[in-house]
């Protein structure tokens, strides 16, 4: 068709599920950048805290395997985080090559902050906590899918 309605048509763009991960991430990025930055933070820098604030005083690499980081990504976010005093990174002592991220008390005080942007972002959504849950589930089904596929 030539204004590009045909919906049976697989090259048109709203038939593309890509496009729609792709567009969704950058209305979650616009609203997450609303309210990470006045806490200071970025995107990344805030899912670096999620992590350690359900797995604190993990090695660099098990933060950045969770997180799906290389270290060239998630050193630099580590640093200006350790820099604001969102967390210390301190060498492991039996293993002085690894290093160990601990969240601050300064970030624990600052939970309720980090769990109202939480809930702005699933309010935003127009879900229940059901239809969260159920979306969560398929996105890591078509993530593991679609790394499989590589």
């Amino acid at each position: 068709m030539a204004n590009g309605c045909d919906s049976m048509d697989p090259l048109t763009l709203d038939n593309q599920l890509c496009f729609s991960v792709y567009s969704t991430a950058h209305a979650f990025t616009r609203l997450y950048r609303t309210l990470l930055d006045p806490l200071g933070l970025t995107y990344t820098q805030y899912i670096v805290l999620l992590a350690l604030l359900g797995e604190d005083g993990v090695s660099i690499k098990t933060l950045g395997e969770r997180l799906a980081l290389d270290s060239g990504t998630l050193t630099p976010v580590l640093r200006r985080l350790d820099r604001s005093g969102y967390v210390d990174r301190t060498r492991d002592q039996r293993d002085e090559r690894i290093v160990r991220v601990r969240l601050t008390d300064q970030t624990r005080n600052r939970r309720a902050e980090l769990e109202r942007v939480h809930a702005t972002i699933a309010d935003a959504t127009g879900l229940d906590a059901d239809e969260l849950m159920h979306l969560q589930q398929q996105l890591r089904r078509l993530r593991a899918g679609l790394e499989s596929g590589l």
